[in-house]
């Protein structure tokens, strides 16, 4: 199959290049985004290829019907950011990653936590200018502390088993339970709980209407004074406002974000020397205790393998009319 790509970087074409060896297909790479502006560059094209921050909705979908595409492949697991019902009303078909490394994620939650605790990124900054005080830089052991993760899939329980051999306990939510959370031996509880409870807080859970601004005033208020919060999930799970509040008020003493709520016009491009307009964003990055990073989470020599092999493993079974195992449905 004809295969366009959109907002396709090196690294993209790189791995899906090298894992298209074995499946022969035609690969079609464009730097561009996928919006009502771009649509119609997949014309000739029979599959579209898109990620997290491409936009999908009804308007781009007709368009891309228009143009002859009859599968969209993601090539994440998120698909917060399609109509599906627009897309099943015009016939195309949506295929996902499920899953890719679950611990590429976990790690990332755990160099986030380890981080923002031991504040190596502010002893390295320190010690390249000479400075090799320790003021300012305690930290605490995780041993001992007690971690609560909301969403427990495949990335939150592997970041369970990391926590677990740090000796932290560890309290979960999830809207199901599972014979696994007990077997790594997490403690399944309730959200308030959860929140009463834990030290450190971390966001696993898919972006879905019930998840939006899971974590507002409200939520904030029911946590510990000092809590250290962490979302390498989806941006919009966190109302950002509410957690400046939290920063300033400092109910929320260390905040690590791999996702932003708006990062659509900011992640994976180089901004580095324009003004960036959007004053949240920059507020959160006037707090010392806050570390961002440009959601690269996923982003590892085994996972994007992985992406490329599942996704065009998807476009093949739609070729070849099979079975869709990881197709999505409105």
């Amino acid at each position: 199959m004809t295969v366009t790509f959109f907002n396709s970087k090196q690294y993209d074409q790189q791995s899906f290049t090298e894992v298209n060896d074995q499946f022969g297909h035609e690969l079609r790479f464009l730097a561009v985004p996928l919006n009502a502006q771009t649509a119609m560059l997949a014309k000739g094209a029979q599959a579209v290829c898109v990620f997290v921050n491409d936009r999908v909705d009804a308007e781009v979908l007709e368009q891309l019907a228009e143009a002859g595409v009859e599968l969209l492949a993601l090539r994440c697991a998120g698909y917060n950011n399609v109509d599906l019902k627009a897309a099943a009303a015009l016939g195309l078909q949506v295929v996902r990653v499920p899953a890719y490394s679950p611990y590429a994620v976990a790690e990332h939650t755990l160099a986030l936590i380890l981080t923002l605790n031991r504040k190596t990124h502010r002893a390295y900054n320190r010690v390249r200018e000479g400075n090799f005080a320790l003021t300012g830089l305690l930290g605490f052991d995780l041993h001992g502390r007690t971690v609560g993760l909301i969403g427990l899939g495949t990335i939150g329980l592997a970041t369970a088993r990391i926590l677990k051999g740090f000796g932290c306990r560890v309290l979960g939510f999830d809207i199901q339970n599972s014979p696994e959370v007990e077997e790594i031996g997490v403690e399944f509880t309730d959200l308030d709980s959860l929140y009463a409870q834990s030290d450190i807080i971390s966001l696993h859970c898919p972006l879905t209407p019930e998840t939006h601004h899971l974590i507002n005033n409200d939520a904030v208020a029911k946590m510990k004074d000092g809590v250290m919060l962490i979302n390498t999930s989806r941006g919009a799970i966190i109302d950002t406002k509410a957690v400046i509040k939290g920063l300033k008020s400092e109910k929320i003493k260390y905040l690590g974000l791999d996702v932003y709520e708006e990062e659509g016009d900011l992640f994976f491009e180089d901004y580095s020397n324009k003004v960036i307009q959007d004053d949240v964003f920059m507020r959160l990055l006037s707090f010392n205790n806050v570390l961002i990073t440009g959601h690269q989470a996923f982003f590892t020599a085994d996972a994007m393998h992985n992406i490329a092999q599942i996704t065009l493993q998807n476009i093949t079974d739609f070729a070849e009319k099979k079975e869709l195992a990881n197709a999505v449905h409105a």
